[in-house]
């Protein structure tokens, strides 16, 4: 027997598709990610209202745009009017070519969004595979623990799926029969590192195994700053997963009188960016723009880097500027929150504030303690508040967050820092 507190609920996925292939294709990446089911499946908005209204919970719902009867868009706004909290993956190929739209169905409400590569029918959807999984962990997550569920943390589900594909490689090279992927969930606990043929005893030796199921903190490491913070003349703000809502929570309640310019690396595809700056300008009452290269850099101004492009800055005698570069990838993104904290630290040190936000992995986080030990002042964001605790948990751990905020406080505190700091 698996320990009763490592035993978990599955977490419910609900699809809609107006392409019975996508469904089916989409099916079985959910499938092959133990801990993990598809409990529905819809061929268009209406479709899946009546399937919630008929009692199917789901945990999070997987939506394509562009569908007969009822669309993603026309979907998500009966969601809103109706109230309902499950959140909503957008999995759609209109989604390059249509940027406006899919910028339009995060304001409706949506969580986030990924892109089919090549098309809405495309078996290539298999290379999206892992970001799905992680995406659908953390909204799925977050909103089923709510709801009482037990569920594992986002890095339980990706190790899982990692290991659970390693095993299908092995046994093809082998010449083995494979699983069908639709026994992901049911052969969760063989290949889990708590199985039935583990003992408690056992168990409580593999202590490496413990952050899958919880989001444990180290102790975090003591930064010494160099000189003692000063007058903050630039904010930078890294994030990732769960950013573009985040954002635009903080945004819409910034400071209209704030006086320095706030550079943002959001992890986003190329194409996207520029929507995405705009649709923040519409709520926010300082201008947002997509950043570009060699633009001046001028206070209560809000620059996002641009997808597939890092952003940093450099200093100039006329007036400091904005950098874009296409060097290679940093912690897996470009652009990437490391090289924008890193060029802040070195032409700004301790006359400047670095914020780290929700996101998976580190990014950020190591260049972030490098700016506290310049004298930056640092914030992260807390646990609780954190679609993915991962960026800011790693700049914690790592002594670069002087102190934790909760999104719902993250504007008030910027905004203030940056007043009793001007």
């Amino acid at each position: 027997m698996i320990p009763e507190e490592y035993s978990f609920d599955p977490l419910s996925v609900m699809i809609c598709d107006d392409s019975a292939l996508m469904r089916n294709l989409v099916s079985r990446i959910i499938a092959d990610a133990p801990g993990m089911e598809v409990i529905g499946k819809a061929a268009n908005g209406k479709m899946l209202l009546d399937m919630l209204d008929n009692g199917t919970k789901p945990d999070v719902i997987v939506l394509d745009i562009e569908m007969p009867v009822m669309t993603g868009v026309e979907f998500l706004k009966e969601r809103k009017n109706r109230k309902l909290k499950i959140p909503v993956i957008i999995l759609s190929s209109i989604a390059t070519q249509g940027a406006a739209v899919t910028m339009e169905c995060l304001e409706l409400g949506a969580s986030d969004f990924i892109t089919k590569p090549g098309g809405s029918t495309s078996v290539e959807i298999g290379s999206v595979g892992e970001e799905l999984v992680e995406k659908i962990a953390s909204y799925g997550g977050i909103f089923g623990r709510r709801n009482g569920k037990k569920l594992p943390f986002t890095d339980y589900f990706l190790q899982m799926l990692k290991m659970h594909s390693a095993e299908k490689f092995v046994a093809k090279q082998k010449g083995s029969a494979i699983l069908p992927s639709t026994e992901g969930y049911s052969s969760l606990k063989s290949s889990s590192p708590f199985s039935s043929s583990t003992s408690s005893a056992e168990t409580k030796e593999r202590p490496s195994f413990m952050p899958l199921f919880s989001n444990q903190k180290k102790e975090p490491a003591v930064i010494t700053p160099l000189r003692d913070g000063g007058p903050i003349k630039i904010i930078a703000i890294g994030i990732s997963t769960g950013g573009p809502n985040a954002l635009r929570d903080v945004f819409k309640m910034i400071d209209p009188h704030l006086k320095q310019p706030i550079l943002v690396v959001q992890h986003m595809p190329a194409g996207f960016t520029k929507e995405f700056a705009e649709s923040l300008n519409k709520i926010c009452p300082l201008t947002v723009s997509e950043a570009k290269d060699e633009d001046k850099i001028e206070g209560g101004h809000i620059y996002i880097a641009p997808g597939d492009y890092h952003i940093y800055v450099e200093q100039r005698p006329l007036g400091n500027v904005i950098r874009l570069s296409q060097e290679p990838q940093r912690n897996g993104h470009r652009p990437s929150a490391d090289v924008l904290f890193e060029s802040v630290a070195k032409v700004y040190k301790n006359n400047a504030l670095g914020v780290i936000m929700t996101g998976m992995g580190r990014d950020g986080a190591h260049e972030l303690a490098e700016m506290r030990k310049q004298g930056a002042w640092t914030l992260g964001q807390d646990e609780e508040s954190s679609i993915v605790y991962g960026m800011p948990k790693v700049g914690w751990e790592l002594g670069g967050v002087q102190k934790q905020v909760a999104l719902k406080d993250m504007a008030d505190e910027i905004s203030s820092m940056a007043r009793n700091h001007a």
